[in-house]
């Protein structure tokens, strides 16, 4: 993407990337942006993704039709180690994309080593995407999902008072979207929620946004279309909803444990922190990681560095404590 730039935003002041990141993204072009959103160009980037080697876990793959909101009918995959047994632990997993990308096997990978670790039962899948189907079919899909994996807890060798929802971008504001629709409508318990790098804020409107529009994986001017897509002229209005937008609940109480994490120099970081900031404020046990450096999906460009193994470490340390509780 070229652009000009004013004398005012070359006077912004943001804190750098990662040196690796830095070089990974100016690979990628002017500005470090990797195939910029546009509404245009939303067919073209959803050919795209990145493969997900789950071979190495040795897990079994069960396919099963389930209905979403309104009684669409979805695809969920459910994942659990080969020959399980017992009930194990769930996670419900909720892709990213943007609101407008993905398949319900985007960022499995993130959640396999759990599956194996803690004998859990992992189900993800494949709601409705924007702009084709806006707010509220892809929270509302993922909630339908959500009961449906509970209801058939016994079937599939799962305990239902422990599930963990989890998301990475758009699928963590989604999933942040499901506890909040579970807590307000009496659905399952839920056992608690690992929100990483979320998209919260349809408003788009803080520190870290102004900062990195223009720069890195998914800078402000793509978040804008994401949000667009979903919720059309509502963006930004006082007409959006908690589910859509959690960042905009004015009360976080009775929520499930919780932990956060999100790179430091990315348009997510703020209102990141500030979710977890409010998580606090109303009684809630949550943990908060800021990466320093982070871009937008900032593992993917330095997988094997000694920072990305610290987060990926923190991530599982976490999930150990919530599941040995």
């Amino acid at each position: 993407m070229t652009s000009t730039t004013s004398a005012a935003e070359s006077e912004i002041k943001r804190p750098p990337f990662n040196p690796t990141v830095a070089a990974a993204l100016d690979a990628m072009g002017e500005g470090g942006i990797f195939a910029p959103l546009t509404p245009e160009s939303i067919p073209t980037m959803r050919q795209y993704a990145i493969p997900e080697d789950l071979e190495r876990f040795d897990l079994e793959q069960l396919e099963f039709t389930v209905p979403g909101y309104e009684g669409v009918e979805l695809a969920l995959t459910v994942l659990r180690r080969r020959g399980h047994t017992g009930a194990g632990p769930g996670i419900f997993h909720v892709h990213g994309g943007g609101m407008v990308m993905g398949t319900r096997m985007t960022g499995v990978s993130l959640i396999a080593p759990w599956v194996v670790a803690h004998n859990a039962v992992a189900a993800t899948v494949e709601y409705r995407l924007a702009p084709e189907n806006p707010d509220p079919a892809p929270v509302e899909d993922c909630y339908a999902a959500l009961l449906w994996f509970a209801e058939n807890a016994e079937q599939l060798g799962m305990d239902p008072a422990r599930i963990l929802v989890a998301g990475a971008s758009a699928g963590g504001g989604l999933a942040a979207g499901v506890s909040l629709l579970s807590r307000d409508r009496g659905g399952p318990a839920l056992f608690g929620q690992a929100l990483l790098c979320p998209m919260l804020d349809d408003r788009d409107n803080t520190v870290s946004a102004r900062q990195f529009d223009g720069l890195g994986l998914w800078d402000r001017s793509s978040n804008g279309v994401g949000w667009s897509a979903l919720l059309g002229d509502r963006r930004g209005s006082d007409g959006v909803s908690i589910y859509a937008a959690p960042a905009r609940a004015e009360e976080l109480s009775n929520l499930p444990p919780t932990y956060l994490d999100v790179g430091g120099a990315e348009v997510f970081r703020d209102e990141t922190v500030a979710y977890a900031s409010q998580l606090w404020r109303d009684g809630n046990d949550t943990e908060l990681h800021v990466w320093p450096g982070g871009t937008h999906g900032w593992e993917a460009l330095m997988q094997w560095s000694p920072l990305a193994q610290i987060a990926a470490d923190a991530r599982t340390s976490w999930v150990a404590r919530l599941f040995a509780e």
